[in-house]
């Protein structure tokens, strides 16, 4: 692939991962978090804008088993809860959501909770499973709400190798809210997404200045052999940054700015990722600027046919509490 900002060192490698030598931000943080290595506390993932060293936005991944319960203060945060895996209910200020949730993230969209700022939320899981919180610094409370599965607007994106499958569950023309945004993105095995390579990192009237967090799970093989998949961002002369990183099932790659796509599902192996984004502007909007150097991609996708494999096939498990599953 091309890139406008190439790297110009050899590659160095570190078990069965290959990162470019930039993988890290400019102030030396890493930009690739291979899974487990940004646990904290209960949380198997833990990004924070101190952490990231951006001033917006976060994802924490909660594991909890079978009974089990989790105390949240949203402080001053706005968060979104998404369950990956099992169904959980959510308590918060006098209202109780029973997320039903789904068997995995391959499965379909999922309901979801979002909880305001200055909140207390009490999160239990009957059968156990694993909820994303994406979160984002917020200036104004909006109310406790429910998100039903059913109301998530499915985008089939992109062609041909191209193709992939959008869960726009809390993008700024769907969810209410003050500066969160997320999506879900599934490319089908040997398809590519995040193409062309595109930026949001400036505010203008064709571009949104917005953060960006990239939570990968991989599908496994047929008798449960563990999948890749390759993810690339890349900068400009006046603000470098460079990553290309193989990632495992539960890696994170942060996108503090440049161009970022494509992320590269291996053949076999279909790819989720959970985009969580925010920024500094007054405007919650997602606006991207495409890589010149690629935008004629955009313009193929008329003469090609959507990968007949979307839309995924979706399975929808009963409501938390009301199954012994």
């Amino acid at each position: 692939m091309t890139a406008t900002a190439p790297r110009t060192t050899a590659p160095s490698t570190t078990g069965s991962r290959t990162t470019a030598p930039g993988s890290t931000a400019p102030g030396s943080r890493s930009l690739h978090l291979p899974a487990g290595s940004a646990a904290a506390g209960p949380y198997a993932l833990e990004v924070t804008p101190e952490s990231a060293g951006w001033g917006h936005t976060g994802l924490r991944v909660l594991e909890l088993p079978a009974g089990g319960r989790h105390v949240l203060d949203t402080g001053p945060d706005e968060v979104v809860v998404v369950p990956l895996e099992g169904g959980v209910t959510v308590a918060c200020d006098g209202e109780v959501l029973p997320l039903a949730g789904r068997s995995c993230v391959f499965a379909g969209p999922t309901d979801f909770a979002y909880l305001p700022l200055g909140a207390t939320a009490e999160l239990t899981s009957r059968n156990g499973g694993r909820f994303a919180l994406c979160s984002a610094r917020a200036r104004r409370r909006y109310p406790v709400r429910y998100g039903p599965a059913a109301a998530v607007p499915v985008e089939l994106r992109g062609a041909g190798r191209s193709s992939r499958q959008v869960h726009n569950f809390a993008t700024a023309d769907v969810l209410e809210a003050d500066s969160v945004i997320a999506c879900e993105v599934l490319t089908p095995g040997g398809n590519w997404s995040s193409w062309p390579p595109h930026k949001h990192d400036e505010t203008s009237a064709v571009e949104t200045e917005l953060e960006e967090v990239y939570y990968f799970e991989v599908a496994t093989g047929p008798q449960g052999q563990p999948g890749l998949a390759y993810h690339r961002v890349y900068g400009t002369p006046e603000r470098p940054v460079d990553v290309l990183a193989e990632v495992r099932d539960r890696d994170v790659v942060l996108v503090p700015h440049g161009w970022h796509g494509p992320s590269i599902a291996a053949p076999g192996h279909d790819l989720y990722y959970l985009n969580v984004m925010a920024g500094p502007g007054p405007e919650r909007a997602w606006r991207i600027v495409d890589d010149p150097a690629h935008a004629w991609v955009r313009g193929t996708w008329a003469d090609e046919d959507v990968d007949p494999r979307l839309p995924l096939p979706t399975h929808r498990p009963d409501p938390e509490g009301a199954s012994p599953s």
